[in-house]
């Protein structure tokens, strides 16, 4: 059976989508896992019903995510996901280490009881408001699509 992974992320210069791009390819490393990358305005929800886990990516933007991105999670909290899986990740720079992950998980607690998180999230570093991302960062994204994967096969 093929699990289905969907990656939903904002990304202003491009930096936290070179983050998502490289997770799926960690994710895609695992076989029968199916990965694709979408932007918040381009996800209907109800076709969210038809992936297992859903990822989400935002920019740390003001100490947290997005305002897309605490759409979008709100948007989710309308829709049966009992049974989904989620993961959260980051770009950031300077010491806002993992701030944008925790607001969002935090919301998903509260807005989408039923989207499990499995793992906790993913924070990577950017050298400057439009990056470039730190060296030594993209190995991070590769792995932790690689532990998501392997946990779906678990």
């Amino acid at each position: 059976m093929l699990t289905k992974v969907i990656v939903i992320y904002e990304s202003k210069y491009g930096n936290t989508k070179r983050v998502a791009e490289t997770i799926i390819e960690g994710i895609n490393e695992i076989e029968r896992i199916e990965a694709v990358l979408k932007e918040p305005k381009h996800v209907e929800s109800t076709e969210l019903l038809d992936y297992d886990v859903i990822l989400i990516g935002s920019p740390n933007h003001i100490g947290g995510p997005t305002r897309g991105i605490k759409k979008f999670i709100d948007k989710l909290g309308k829709i049966e996901l009992e049974e989904k899986m989620g993961v959260v990740f980051d770009t950031y720079m300077g010491r806002d280490f993992n701030k944008a992950v925790r607001k969002m998980e935090k919301r998903i607690n509260e807005k989408v009881p039923g989207l499990k998180l499995i793992t906790s999230g993913l924070s990577i570093k950017v050298g400057g408001m439009k990056g470039p991302i730190v060296e030594g960062e993209f190995p991070k994204c590769k792995e932790f699509g690689n532990k998501i994967a392997r946990q779906m096969k678990i």
